[in-house]
């Protein structure tokens, strides 16, 4: 866990005043570093019979497309608005420095669809419970979500207790 939080530096006063920006951007630079982060957000569902892993725009595509190939899964992005081509889901939500909406397409998801929801960082809890939303719309079983980093602090676990597991790899 050591080797992968030394490539993530804070950046302060990032989107805004008060905020302590998380940037993983280094650990992303680093193939060993990328590749162990990867297993160690999908270690955790191996068995769990993943059909579909669903990726909150746009950092969760990172991780969620990789885990999507360690799984055998498909992999369906949640996008921000006006950037899916065909009939969506909508939720809005609130962020941790104000709102946001999420989109994915209706027919993304499968009644039958066992789901894993993932994001690079669970901070207030919003997106990913907005993630969650659309997954339910769907009527797919989310079987659990997991995060590169998650800030223990602003307490966002409490909104997803709903959701399914959370797996976070490194906590702050």
């Amino acid at each position: 866990m050591q080797q992968l939080s030394s490539l993530i530096r804070d950046v302060a006063d990032f989107p805004k005043p008060g905020i302590a920006f998380k940037d993983f951007t280094p650990l992303l630079a680093d193939p060993r570093a990328l590749a162990l982060a990867v297993e160690l957000m999908v270690n955790p569902y191996r068995k769990s019979r993943i059909d579909v892993v669903v990726g909150a725009e746009s950092r969760g595509f990172i991780f969620g497309t990789a885990i999507a190939q360690a799984l055998s899964a498909g992999f369906v992005p949640i996008r921000k608005p006006k950037k899916l081509p065909r009939e969506v889901h909508r939720v809005t939500y609130d962020l941790e420095y104000g709102s946001d909406t999420v989109e994915m397409h209706v027919d993304a998801l499968k009644a039958s669809d066992r789901v894993l929801i993932v994001d690079d960082l669970l901070a207030t809890g919003g997106t990913l419970a907005a993630c969650a939303q659309l997954v339910g719309m769907a009527h797919a079983q989310i079987v659990g979500i997991t995060v590169l980093i998650e800030l223990v602090s602003l307490r966002g676990r409490e909104k997803l207790v709903s959701a399914g597991e959370v797996h976070s790899v490194l906590k702050y």
